[in-house]
């Protein structure tokens, strides 16, 4: 774990060092992963079936590499009740949150008597990877398929390592709306749903999180189809006085540090007892962790404990650009309005980032990276595409004809002038 005080000599430089620094476990796994697309590509269901014997020693079958309806309701029916109480609490709010994110569609006409507009549809397919690898997220189905559904999208396929299905991830495929299953993971589940392999029809967009070879797949079958983001190690920034409790500030700095040993968790404060209070939290709560051996490695690798003045915060947090920030401070409000760069901003004391987890109902499948300077997280608009409309009368052409030649003749495209020329009766 890293100490800094914003009054350090260097402290800028050292500090962005620090935030830059790579994170994501440095596998050369670009050479395997376009071996696995190729072959899949090129050999489609038998690719498949030899990588589950080679890569995860199950044997597959046509017949037994999807998912059955009845092993869905089984699964779901397996679930213990109150799991099952608790998925459907948070597809509701999450349907709901997305929801009223839908934009509408827009027909006008302007001065010069052109009818324009633009209208939104649907994807007609997308593929969800779930891991199955560190553990059951049914969270991570609900947050790919929930949102898909209620943009409209027709076909929800998930894809997940082979293996035994969580009846909790059964349960919330079933309530996200998921409309198949395929015991299929890694590089090789990408390519199945960007070309298509046997029964697996192709999709035209993929979401949802993996490992390296996932996230390589996935960039290398960009353009084939679209993708949501290549997610890196999950971050949280949480800002507190010392007002907090420093358990509970630790709790959500382990948070994410329980994640994965490249995750990454600073706290900012401008109290230096306060942060030494919460130091000595965490290492209590590392030591009653079922997951504290990558906890512990997060924190001491990629944990960071930075005194600022609160003014200072904001301008961090921007630095930073991190997935979540926590503002655990007496006016979280006014310090939001500050903040440019984040994925998504947990206000107040009462909300740990653990509530947009789950249930909160904003999605969790947020920007890493410092890629929150430029992008958002998932949401109903990764599932609908706007296409734009143009409509022109005689006398609206008439106005536009004369400078769409007057353009098309400046650029050297006189088929494009002669297009409407010809039209101008010239």
């Amino acid at each position: 774990m890293r100490r800094f005080r914003t009054t350090d000599p260097g402290f800028e430089a050292a500090f962005k060092a620090f935030v830059e620094e790579r994170r994501d476990t440095p596998h050369d796994v670009d050479a395997i992963v376009a071996d696995v697309l190729a072959a899949v590509r090129a050999e489609g269901l038998a690719a498949l079936l030899r990588f589950a014997r080679d890569f995860d020693k199950v044997e597959l079958t046509e017949a037994t590499i999807g998912v059955s309806r009845d092993e869905i309701e089984a699964g779901a029916a397996a679930c213990a009740p109150e799991v099952r109480e608790a998925i459907a609490f948070a597809a509701e709010r999450i349907r709901a949150y997305h929801e009223r994110q839908r934009p509408a569609d827009q027909w006008f006409k302007d001065a010069d008597g052109v009818e324009l507009g633009w209208r939104w549809t649907p994807l007609d397919a997308v593929g969800i990877y779930v891991p199955g690898g560190r553990a059951a997220y049914p969270s991570t189905v609900l947050m790919n398929a929930v949102p898909a559904a209620a943009a409209g999208v027709r076909r929800i396929a998930m894809v997940t390592p082979p293996g035994r299905l969580q009846p909790a991830v059964l349960a919330a495929a079933k309530a996200a709306g998921v409309t198949e299953i395929w015991r299929v993971g890694g590089a090789q589940a990408v390519a199945a749903l960007a070309y298509g392999a046997g029964p697996i029809a192709p999709v035209d967009k993929i979401v949802g999180p993996g490992n390296a070879f996932v996230t390589a797949a996935k960039r290398r079958v960009y353009g084939v189809v679209g993708i949501d983001a290549l997610a890196g190690p999950s971050e949280i920034v949480v800002v507190a006085d010392a007002a907090n409790d420093p358990d509970w500030i630790a709790a959500d700095l382990l948070s994410q540090a329980e994640h994965d040993p490249a995750a990454q968790s600073i706290l900012i404060t401008d109290d230096e007892a306060f942060a030494a209070q919460v130091e000595a939290a965490v290492e209590t709560q590392l030591g009653q962790l079922a997951t504290g051996e990558d906890a512990r490695a997060s924190w001491r690798d990629h944990g960071a404990v930075v005194i600022a003045r609160q003014d200072e915060s904001a301008a961090l947090v921007d630095l930073i650009a991190p997935e979540h920030v926590e503002l655990a401070v007496a006016d979280p409000d006014d310090l939001s309005r500050q903040i440019r760069h984040a994925g998504a901003i947990f206000l107040g004391r009462y909300t740990p980032e653990a509530v947009g987890d789950y249930v909160a109902g904003s999605n969790h499948v947020l920007p890493t990276s410092r890629a929150a300077r430029f992008s958002s997280g998932l949401s109903l608009y990764d599932f609908l595409k706007r296409t734009s409309m143009v409509k022109c009368d005689p006398a609206a052409f008439a106005r536009l004809g004369p400078h769409t030649v007057a353009l098309a003749e400046a650029e050297g495209l006189p088929a494009h002038a002669r297009s409407a020329a010809i039209r101008l009766g010239k």
